[in-house]
């Protein structure tokens, strides 16, 4: 039975469209919002007021208590160390070996992770991991950041090992924080594939959150100072927000402004405009990480940030589909009303 929570109110809109010959052979629908420093919402497709999921694109809102706290400051954790608490990296050498170097420094090992593992993203890693015989750690994880930061709040906090647990101090403290910048109580939760809670809110919650982000400033106030260095380390860092050849790296290299993006399973995408005070949230409905990351794209250019004649615009919103033959045989491009 479907609950009210999970009903929309609107019917998902076209985000993407997937044209071979002459039609659209497929069609990727979903929602998506762009909300204003006050937390109004500018636009909006589908329904703004949908249940969903953030996924991995609420990381940095999971990120402020460990900054707020002061445990990131008693840590000694810098930019890329914050940049990789709101990541989802591809297991690369430049993402495992900080993040084992970062935890080495609290005294605590791979070990103490709860985020279990996978192969790498990265190829490279992937490979050396092959030709060494070796299974992948808890560090390849593309969560280890973030779970690193966990760890770090929990030492500063002196709760028990099972940081991920709901009741946790860790994790009530992200609760916390999640509802005030959503501005929401959230219904419910599930578990994130890493393990740790993702909390319930709307789309129009999550985009409210991120224009908190884009608006925030360091010296304002803890809350403030906390997203604005999040935030910033996003920018300074795409290579570690997630990885080469990956939407959210090469989009915000791309963009013409500074622009924090962020990728979350299932087709959940978010982006942080701090120039204009603005934040977008999106979720396509079916899932395929396509139709998000061409949505995105599209709503960046809408935005006046990013280059359509960009190559990394063009690679994710008009990309063109080869066969095995290496024949064009189609093409990836953004729904019209997302452009007009």
């Amino acid at each position: 039975m479907t609950t009210p929570a999970t009903t929309p109110r609107k019917a998902p809109a076209p985000m993407a469209e997937i044209w071979r010959g002459p039609m659209a052979e497929s069609l990727h629908l979903g929602h998506a919002v762009i909300c204003g420093q006050g937390g109004e919402v500018i636009e909006a497709w589908g329904d703004a007021d949908v249940q969903v999921y953030p996924r991995s694109s609420c990381k940095m809102i999971q990120g402020l208590p460990l900054v707020e706290s002061g445990a990131a400051d008693a840590a000694g954790l810098g930019p890329e160390q914050l940049a990789l608490a709101c990541a989802s990296h591809n297991g690369a050498a430049i993402h495992t070996q900080r993040v084992e170097k970062w935890v080495a420094g609290l005294g605590l090992g791979e070990g103490d992770f709860r985020c279990g593992s996978h192969m790498p993203d990265d190829k490279e890693a992937a490979h050396a991991l092959i030709r060494a015989h070796q299974e992948p750690c808890q560090l390849h994880n593309n969560c280890s950041g973030k779970h690193a930061g966990f760890l770090t709040l929990n030492r500063h906090l002196g709760g028990a090992a099972d940081y991920i647990e709901i009741a946790h101090p860790v994790q009530r403290a992200c609760l916390a924080a999640f509802e005030e910048v959503t501005g929401e109580a959230s219904p419910g939760y599930g578990i994130d594939g890493c393990s740790a809670p993702n909390f319930l809110t709307s789309l129009s919650g999550m985009g409210r959150a991120m224009a908190f982000f884009a608006g925030a400033r360091e010296g304002a106030d803890a809350r403030q100072s906390a997203a604005a260095r999040l935030r910033d380390a996003m920018i300074a860092h795409p290579d570690l927000v997630a990885g080469e050849g990956r939407a959210c790296t090469m989009l915000m290299r791309a963009c013409k402004e500074p622009v924090a993006l962020k990728t979350g399973a299932e087709a959940f995408f978010v982006a942080i405009l701090p120039q204009r005070g603005i934040g977008v949230a999106l979720k396509v409905t079916d899932g395929g990480t396509r139709g998000a990351e061409c949505a995105i794209a599209s709503l960046l250019v809408r935005l006046g940030a990013l280059d359509a004649d960009h190559p990394s615009a063009r690679m994710f919103m008009n990309k063109t589909m080869t066969n095995w033959r290496g024949f064009e045989t189609g093409a990836i491009r953004p729904a019209p009303s997302l452009l007009a």
